[in-house]
């Protein structure tokens, strides 16, 4: 189903689809797009977390660009629209949006356990989100840039979980190893490298899907997910 979140700046409210577990969830989780929209990928993201128990939760961040954005990867022309909206998205209020969406899934549960997990533009966003919200458990994909957030690691208070694409064309070894150097010794950060794996390996629909891969990831995430929100 479909909700809608008001905005915490006031400048009106964008829509989230919901996939609610059968009987009382064990946590919630707010699973972040893509560049690519809340599309039939991020959906099966939030269905497979019902089927888990979880309460799963994905706002539509360029709701403030083009609301209800669904792109297709695999489609040159979506996916240079795609890198389009980017381009021209605020993260800030991005990660503003996502705050104002733990807090509808924690209010849904009567203030149970929130996790995030985000993957590409959403990893980048998870890691804002363990270092700007309360988030009780926070797992990135492949994030983008989050080199350039290491100054803000001092705020991670709960646990967080990255997944590193080896041979990511986005993440260069440059990258990879400033993440590993930044982030090895904080206490509450776990990496895990994914050797030969390309941007994308976990997606749910396309050709950047990698089955061995994803779901070796996907099995890590779900346990600490399983750990850290119940």
């Amino acid at each position: 189903m479909t909700i809608h979140i008001d905005a915490s700046d006031h400048s009106g409210s964008f829509s989230a689809y919901v996939a609610e577990p059968e009987g009382t969830p064990r946590g919630a989780i707010v699973v972040i797009q893509e560049i690519f929209g809340v599309n039939p990928g991020i959906r099966k993201k939030c269905d497979d977390w019902a089927a888990q128990g979880y309460l799963a939760v994905a706002p539509d961040l360029f709701w403030r660009l083009q609301p209800g954005v669904e792109l297709d990867p695999d489609v040159p022309e979506q996916f240079q629209s795609a890198l389009g909206l980017m381009n021209q998205f605020d993260q800030q209020l991005g990660v503003a949006d996502l705050e104002s969406a733990i807090k509808a899934a924690r209010a849904k549960l009567d203030g149970g356990k929130v996790g995030v997990v985000g993957y590409c533009l959403g990893g980048r966003l998870a890691f804002l989100c363990a270092t700007r919200t309360d988030s009780d458990a926070t797992v990135g994909y492949y994030g983008v840039g989050i080199d350039n957030l290491l100054g803000e690691k001092h705020a991670i208070a709960n646990p967080v979980l990255l997944h590193i694409a080896g041979a990511d064309h986005f993440v260069t070894p440059d990258i990879q190893a400033r993440m590993h150097a930044g982030l090895d010794d904080h206490p509450k950060v776990t990496l895990y490298d994914y050797p030969g794996e390309d941007h994308g390996f976990a997606a749910e629909m396309g050709n950047r899907r990698s089955e061995a891969a994803a779901q070796l990831a996907d099995q890590r995430t779900a346990a600490f997910f399983a750990e850290h929100l119940g």
